[in-house]
């Protein structure tokens, strides 16, 4: 139902959509609002009747429903990573037009509120970011709570970086041009190994992609009320999420818990970080931004007014999610031309600003 409704001309898909729906200012896209009135024939399932098995599965469920067809140009790879305490499974994705060793290398993290999400659920996005920036991508599936609360998957993240680094020659990548990106509760586990890396000694990211993440665990903005129902990610669903993560770590003031709370942001790599205007975590995301260009940590920030927490599934629905992956691949391939361990020149992050800046 959803593939077919993607192929309808504009004027139908506004008849199946209705009027024109406004909110805080945006207007939600034709596309989304297509998707959403689909959607409420299997209304949202509140998390709180579920197991996080469950969970699980519901997302499995619902980014198949909105998946494309096989895409093409890039081949994927099963392999292994080392994690904190043991091997996590990954996937390389390598862009089959861009496949000579020594390029960049994006370690990618999967969202899924900690608690859900595989290398399966996000294996389009990671294709698709592979081939639009021609760098690998390599997909972690770290430990997911609540069997493996915090710190276990900001411990994975972080670990799973490190040894992308030292494996840059089985991995056939540029140890030196390695960032790090991830969607949601990915982009939470992004932001924090970049700021872990830039406390610690040794490798650090050449950049990092932000997508729509969660940063703040300890305050509501505002955009958590105005989006709390009906936008895919609801409230309460997020609120279930964290409560698994957070699990008996008291401290949500903690970084690794809000990276929005860390004290110092300089020294971090240069970031791009990527909102929806219908988002809950809109007004967290663009707060991280604006903080990380305030400590001088070149920063683009990039919200897509009419679109949804998790768009970058929805392939099927428009062009939205494929041009958006395609402008984030974009500034990865513009970022990682430069040679690591150095900040983007200033031609290059006058040009990444120029995608949209903060």
């Amino acid at each position: 139902m959803i593939r077919l409704c993607g192929a309808l001309p504009r004027s139908v898909k506004r008849l199946v959509a209705g009027r024109a729906k406004t909110l805080d200012g945006l207007e939600l896209d034709l596309d989304v609002q297509v998707l959403l009135r689909l959607s409420e024939l299997e209304p949202v399932v509140s998390l709180d009747s579920l197991t996080p098995e469950g969970a699980r599965a519901d997302l499995r469920k619902s980014t198949l429903a909105v998946s494309a067809r096989r895409i093409e140009g890039v081949e994927a790879s099963e392999t292994s990573i080392a994690g904190a305490e043991r091997e996590l499974a990954a996937r390389l994705y390598v862009p089959t037009d861009s496949s000579e060793r020594g390029g960049p290398l994006v370690v990618y993290y999967h969202g899924g509120g900690w608690v859900a999400g595989d290398l399966d659920t996000h294996d389009q996005p990671c294709r698709l970011l592979a081939r639009a920036s021609g760098a690998r991508v390599l997909s972690v599936d770290y430990r997911l709570a609540p069997e493996h609360p915090f710190p276990a998957p900001v411990d994975d993240a972080l670990a799973a970086f490190r040894a992308a680094v030292a494996d840059a020659e089985r991995l056939g990548i540029d140890p030196d041009r390695v960032a790090v990106a991830g969607d949601s509760a990915g982009g939470h586990l992004a932001a924090v190994t970049a700021q872990q890396c830039a406390l610690q000694s040794g490798p650090a990211p050449a950049f990092q992609l932000l997508i729509y993440p969660v940063v703040d665990l300890a305050e509501v903005a505002q955009s958590r009320f105005t989006f709390a129902e009906g936008f895919i990610l609801e409230k309460g669903n997020m609120e279930w999420y964290e409560a698994l993560f957070v699990g008996e770590h008291s401290d949500r003031r903690d970084p690794r818990v809000s990276p929005l709370h860390a004290q110092e942001l300089r020294g971090v790599a240069p970031a791009m970080v990527v909102t929806a205007g219908f988002d809950p975590l809109r007004d967290e995301g663009e707060a991280y931004a604006r903080r990380l260009s305030q400590a001088g940590v070149p920063t683009i920030l990039r919200r897509y007014p009419g679109y949804v927490h998790g768009f970058t599934h929805a392939l099927t629905i428009g062009r939205g999610a494929w041009e958006a992956l395609a402008e984030m691949g974009g500034a990865l391939r513009l970022a990682l031309r430069e040679h690591a361990g150095e900040r983007p020149s200033a031609p290059v992050a006058d040009a990444l600003a120029g995608v949209d800046s903060a």
